[in-house]
């Protein structure tokens, strides 16, 4: 999941255009401005609204569904990770965006796995603290 994830975005990154990369900026804005303490189910679903975009962008009958998909999947990890997870989103969406508008896919990919393998980290830790 997280390869293909990786992949989708770069490809999203040679498609991009000045219009996607406006809705990326504003859709990330909106999820930075929420209250992490206080909203942070809708934080997390708004961070994963980014997926959503990049499948409109990648415009691709594989990748696409597989972004969307990983909307739901980011979502899901963000939400039993909690609010410790809130600075290391942020951080992360805006280097993908410095990416994205750089037209650099491969480090847009790069990030986008990094990003993932951490957030899959800090769940598995989560989840394994929880059962003590």
């Amino acid at each position: 999941m997280i390869q293909a994830q990786a992949m989708a975005a770069q490809l999203a990154c040679a498609r991009m255009t000045a219009r996607h990369l406006e809705a990326l900026q504003d859709s990330v804005e909106r999820a930075c401005c929420l209250a992490g303490r206080s909203q942070w189910d809708r934080k997390a679903a708004a961070h994963a609204e980014i997926f959503g975009l990049l499948a409109e962008v990648a415009d691709d009958p594989v990748l696409a569904p597989v972004l969307r998909g990983g909307a739901g999947w980011v979502r899901e990890l963000m939400v039993a990770v909690g609010r410790a997870a809130d600075g290391i989103v942020v951080n992360s969406r805006r280097r993908l965006l410095e990416y994205l508008r750089a037209g650099d896919g491969e480090a847009a990919a790069l990030e986008m796995g990094k990003h993932l393998r951490v957030l899959l980290f800090m769940f598995r830790l989560a989840r394994s603290g929880s059962k003590t």
